[in-house]
Parts: C-alpha cells; sequence; structure tokens
C-alpha cells in the first residue's frame, strides 16, 4: 500500500501523517508514507483543499484531518 499525505507541511499534514502512521501499525499493514508538498502535483490530484489523503493513488480524503480510527476506516475501506 502506497500512502501520500499532500499538502504545505504544515501542522495539520503532520497530524495527518501521524495519525496515517499509527493506523497502518494499529492494523498492521506494510505500507508506504510519502508527503507531498509539491504545489503542482498536489492540484494534479485534484485537492483545492488540504491536507488530503492518497491511498494507492486514489484520493480518500481532502479538507480536514480525520481522527486515527476514521484513517483507519479509510485504508481498510478500499
Amino acid at each position: 500500500m502506497h500512502i501520500k499525505i499532500l499538502g504545505s507541511g504544515c501542522a495539520n499534514c503532520h497530524t495527518l501523517a501521524a495519525r496515517a502512521r499509527e493506523a497502518v501499525t494499529n492494523l498492521g499493514l506494510d505500507a508506504e508514507i510519502e508527503a507531498v508538498t509539491d504545489y503542482p502535483t498536489i492540484v494534479g490530484y485534484g485537492v483545492m483543499t488540504t491536507p488530503a489523503l492518497v491511498v494507492d493513488e486514489r484520493v480518500v480524503l481532502s479538507g480536514r484531518v480525520p481522527t486515527t480510527d476514521q484513517v483507519a476506516h479509510l485504508l481498510t475501506d478500499r
């Protein structure tokens, strides 16, 4: 599984990344987590509000910071 956190590197982006790492650990998943801060790349995903969560090249969330449980649900409901 490949997870990308799209955003400028702000506090919300770091929080989303931490919650994604925690969800991956809790679920026992084998996943790579990558931060993407390049604006043209972010826009290329169609994301206009960050942070955003991309799982295996599919945007599953943008514009808010979910709880760890919500991230886990997004990772298992794909």
